[in-house]
């Protein structure tokens, strides 16, 4: 952490800081979320969706999940808000996770660390899971698993992905596949949390059942949530109810290695 500066908090038992962090050699900038009584808590690392502008991180989500008795973190990833470098889509933006991962594993209060995914986050929140396989434990939801399903069903991000990805995926198959976490699943040793809803025109709950289907196939922990009635975004009520569940989900985790 190079830098912290406070940010006005909605709450008045959580305290709101901007964060400067290096990814590589990158000043990335991001959002802490700290209970003020002092105490020990488990990290969680919140990983957005969207790309630039579109899905940013909002304080109140993240005010949410530090309610439920977490220290929050969530990077804004590279190029947003003042950080350094290009936003990738999953490439090597993906390091302004793992960066994150480590910030939550070095501060003084944080115990164990979760990973939270939301939409194109779905995709960071594997990968950093793969990478950390520390990880207490990992939710997507509404999360992106398919990076070739996201070109093929969105039509209207596909000048976006090849733009940002280099070209399509008939052209550059490696490209999307490095940034499609199912082909590295064998690599993954965190106990995992689906919540889909089956509605959602913005990733296809398809994505959530290949995720599911893999690892089943590969004996992996995972549990998943569906939602017949409901699309990317959850009504306010079901989505109090589902962040409350989720989190106490989370906290009865054992990693995948402990008895």
């Amino acid at each position: 952490m190079i830098s912290k500066q406070k940010f006005p908090s909605p709450h008045p038992n959580i305290e709101l800081s901007i964060v400067t962090y290096l990814s590589g050699d990158l000043k990335i900038k991001g959002l802490l979320a700290e209970p003020k009584d002092g105490g020990v808590y488990d990290g969680f690392l919140y990983l957005r969706g969207g790309i630039k502008s579109v899905g940013k991180v909002r304080p109140g989500r993240i005010i949410q999940f530090a309610s439920e008795g977490f220290i929050v973190f969530a990077p804004f990833y590279r190029g947003n808000q003042g950080g350094e470098g290009n936003e990738d889509f999953a490439g090597e933006d993906r390091n302004d996770a793992f960066a994150g991962f480590q910030l939550l594993q070095s501060h003084p209060r944080v115990k164990d660390v979760h990973i939270f995914g939301f939409s194109r986050g779905g995709v960071m929140a594997l990968l950093t899971a793969i990478q950390f396989p520390e990880t207490k434990s990992l939710v997507t939801w509404g999360g992106v698993s398919d990076m070739f399903l996201t070109y093929v069903e969105r039509d209207d991000l596909r000048r976006m992905m090849k733009r940002v990805i280099g070209g399509t995926p008939t052209k550059f198959p490696e490209r999307y596949e490095y940034r499609t976490p199912l082909f590295q699943l064998e690599e993954l040793e965190v106990p995992t949390l689906i919540i889909h809803g089956e509605q959602d025109k913005n990733v296809s709950v398809e994505h959530a059942y290949r995720l599911e289907k893999r690892l089943k196939e590969l004996n992996k922990k995972v549990e998943s949530w569906y939602f017949e009635d409901f699309t990317h975004y959850f009504p306010p009520a079901t989505n109090r109810k589902v962040v409350a569940d989720l989190t106490n989900w989370m906290k009865n985790q054992k990693r995948c290695h402990e008895k």
